[in-house]
């Protein structure tokens, strides 16, 4: 199954100046120039006016806010900023001492995981889980 090939269509300089030019002094949308003329995708006259420095021609955002909204927003961003930190200096301190546990085990010849965390609870072994690093007593 091939792709059919499409047109492609290149308009010249002079003929996008017409168009910018006639959207500026009679004051239509772009959606009527472009009926007019048979231009085809919504933003190829919207690059022209950007392209000519027609800005004013473009739809501009106005985007109204409450007092205290955009200093909310950037206290929220700063509290994430210090989660992000948090979150990343506990993640490399656990790697570190799972790596540290597992080199300590291999010099010692020995599991530091069972000794330090069986003889804590002074539940019989058969009532005992652990759970990675935590050790969970079952009564």
């Amino acid at each position: 199954m091939t792709k059919d090939q499409g047109t492609v269509i290149r308009y010249s300089n002079c003929f996008k100046q017409k168009v910018v030019r006639e959207l500026e002094e009679e004051g239509i949308s772009r959606a009527a120039i472009a009926r007019r003329y048979g231009i085809k995708g919504g933003a190829t006259i919207r690059d022209w006016l950007r392209k000519f420095g027609k800005n004013h021609l473009l739809n501009q955002v106005i985007r109204i806010e409450m007092k205290g909204e955009k200093d909310e927003v950037k206290r929220l961003e700063a509290e994430l900023r210090k989660l992000k930190e948090a979150y990343a200096d506990l993640s490399l301190k656990q790697v570190f001492t799972e790596k540290l546990i597992e080199i300590a085990n291999a010099e010692l010849k020995t599991d530091f995981k069972k000794k330090i965390l069986a003889p804590s609870c002074p539940i019989p072994p058969g009532k005992v889980q652990n759970r990675g690093l935590v050790q969970v007593c079952r009564l």
